[in-house]
C-alpha cells in the first residue's frame, strides 16, 4: 500500500476554513478541476465530474465536525489505484487566525507503479491546497 500527505498553512481562522471545505459536496466552491458535485444517499456518496468530464464516486466513510475532519473512499474513478482511504483536515495552530489544512491519501496502485500513483496523488493534493489558498484568498 502507497500513501501521501502534504499540508498548507493559511491565513485564516479554522473555523473560516472549514465552513468552506467541510461539506462533502463542497468541492466545486474550491477545486476548480471539480467543477461539478451531486450527493446521494443521504450525503454519504459524492459523484463528481471532473474537468475533462470523467466521473469519480466517493463515499464518505467519516465524519468529525468538531476535528474538522471527513474521510472517504472512491468507489469509482479513472486512477490506477484500488483500496483508496483519504482524509481531509482543518488543524487549528498556536494563532487563532491561522489554520493547516492537511490532505493524505492511502492506495494500493494497480496498472501504475508505486512511484507514479503516489506522484498522481501528491500533486493532486498539493494542486487541491493551492486552489483552496487561491480561493481563500
Amino acid at each position: 500500500m502507497a500513501s501521501t500527505s502534504t499540508h498548507i498553512d493559511v491565513p485564516h481562522s479554522p473555523e473560516h476554513v472549514w465552513q468552506l471545505i467541510g461539506g462533502f459536496g463542497s468541492l466545486p466552491d474550491w477545486l476548480p478541476y471539480i467543477p461539478g458535485s451531486t450527493l446521494g444517499e443521504g450525503g454519504r456518496v459524492r459523484t463528481l465530474t471532473n474537468a475533462g468530464g470523467e466521473t469519480i464516486v466517493e463515499r464518505l466513510t467519516a465524519f468529525d465536525e468538531g476535528s474538522r475532519t471527513y474521510t472517504y473512499t472512491i468507489l469509482k474513478a479513472p486512477f490506477p489505484v484500488t483500496d483508496y482511504l483519504s482524509t481531509l483536515t482543518v488543524h487549528p495552530l498556536p494563532d487563532p487566525d491561522t489554520a493547516r489544512v492537511e490532505w493524505s491519501g492511502t492506495f494500493t496502485p494497480t496498472t501504475a507503479t508505486e512511484e507514479e500513483a503516489t506522484a498522481l496523488f501528491h500533486g493532486i493534493y498539493t494542486e487541491g491546497l493551492a486552489a483552496l489558498e487561491r480561493t481563500l484568498g
